[in-house]
Order: C-alpha cells, then sequence, then structure tokens
C-alpha cells in the first residue's frame, strides 16, 4: 500500500524551524521556558525544537517528557517535576486532532501558576471537539474524521507524515 505523505523530512524541518522562530518572536521577554514533550512522537519533536531553540532563543529552555494514554489518559506522567510556577509552558505533540490530549497533558501544570500555556503539534487537524487552540502549527489539514495523520519519527529525527 503507497502511503499519502503530506511532509517529507525536509518539509517537517522547515516546519519546525519556522515554529521555533514564532516561539522566540511570542516569547522575547521571557527567561527560560519549559517544553513538555507527549511521548512518544512529541517529545521527539519538543527535543528538535530545543535543539532549534538553543542557537537563536535569547532564553533558556528545559526539556521534560509527559506520558499518558492518549485514548484514557486518568495517568498523566511527568519525567521531571520541578516548579511551574510563572513559567511558559509549552505542550508539544505530533498531531492535534480533537484537543483531547493536549487538553488532558495540560493536567499536572494546573496544579501551579504558570504564566502561560503554549501548544505546538507539527500537524493540526480541523477535528477540534475540546476548547484546544494550538498555537504553533507546522501543517493544518482539513481531513475526514476517518482519515488519521501518522507522523514518522527515526532516532531523534522527524521522517515525515502521512494521512491514511
Amino acid at each position: 500500500m503507497t502511503r499519502n505523505y503530506i511532509l517529507d523530512k525536509d518539509t517537517a524541518a522547515r516546519k519546525l524551524q519556522r515554529m521555533a522562530y514564532e516561539i522566540v518572536e511570542s516569547n522575547l521577554d521571557e527567561q527560560h521556558i519549559i517544553l513538555a514533550g507527549i511521548r512518544d512522537n512529541g517529545s521527539v519533536i519538543a527535543a528538535t525544537v530545543q535543539q532549534l531553540l538553543q542557537s537563536i532563543a535569547p532564553f533558556s529552555t528545559e526539556l521534560i517528557h509527559l506520558s499518558l494514554d492518549k485514548r484514557n489518559p486518568k495517568e498523566i506522567n511527568l519525567s521531571a517535576t520541578v516548579d511551574f510556577n510563572n513559567t511558559v509552558i509549552i505542550l508539544i505533540d505530533d498531531v492535534a486532532n480533537s484537543g483531547k490530549t493536549l487538553l488532558y497533558a495540560m493536567k499536572p501544570f494546573l496544579a501551579f501558576h504558570p504564566k502561560k500555556i503554549q501548544t505546538l503539534a507539527l500537524v493540526d487537524r480541523t477535528h477540534k471537539t475540546f476548547p484546544v487552540k494550538t498555537d504553533y502549527v507546522g501543517l493544518s489539514v482539513a481531513t475526514t474524521l476517518l482519515e488519521h495523520i501518522y507522523v514518522e519519527v527515526e532516532g531523534d529525527a522527524v521522517t515525515g507524515a502521512y494521512l491514511e
């Protein structure tokens, strides 16, 4: 079966670079930002964004990983618990679909008083059933509810995304 690719490796890299610049533009006054990658692909994207920010951002970044069952997100685990008060947190996932994963991923941060919580997705779909807006979007795609988008990663790099 042939895959209907909507992003190749080079295009995904350009989208990630652009989003890194958008993060800098939106957070110029910040000293420190926490990048929270949703495992597994969101963590790879978050690590890539952190690398890109290191060379262009006037602020420091900290990378944490967030684990949850995307179908039944009752328990949410963070790779590190730090003081999230008065800080900027960017939740990062590969695909934003209904908004459910991003909404539930915010839960552990709401026990604190963050300065702001922003969201980033490499691919944003148009089927929001939860009130979550994606702040940084690599590619926005209109799909049917029956179609799925898969982001491929290899090691620490995004290699593409396809529609099925």
